[in-house]
């Protein structure tokens, strides 16, 4: 199983932009798709984007569709999530994942997830 620790987190004011890093270790990241996740309070945890092990695939969901970016740096273990032009309704605690296997948004099993970065975007 991999051990997987989330940073980049914080507030930032609406419009603006922040990076979240998603380090690795125990079996390496590269053995696995990753994915991002967010949870705001009172709410179901929402799946945000995925990507391949090589990071030649790439999958959104329409909340987030050209404002976040997800790359990977196997060489560094480290998956990242870009995050431009903020909202306050992005306002939730965000997860990284490694996924035990993978179809779609609705369709996959989770190996680890992190404990989960605070992103606050005040208007």
């Amino acid at each position: 199983q991999v051990q997987l620790v989330e940073s980049g987190g914080g507030l930032v004011q609406a419009g603006g932009s922040l990076r979240l890093s998603c380090a690795a270790s125990g079996r390496t990241s590269s053995s696995y798709a990753m994915g991002w996740f967010r949870q705001a309070p009172g709410k179901e945890r929402e799946f945000l984007s995925s990507i391949s092990r090589s990071g030649g695939n790439t999958y959104y969901a329409d909340s987030v569709k050209g404002r976040f970016t997800i790359s990977r740096d196997n060489a560094k273990n480290t998956v990242y999530l870009h995050m431009n032009s903020l909202k306050p309704e992005d306002t939730a605690v965000y997860y990284c994942a490694a996924y035990s296997w993978f179809v779609d948004a609705k369709h996959y099993g989770i190996d680890s997830w992190g404990q989960g970065t605070q992103v606050t975007a005040s208007s």
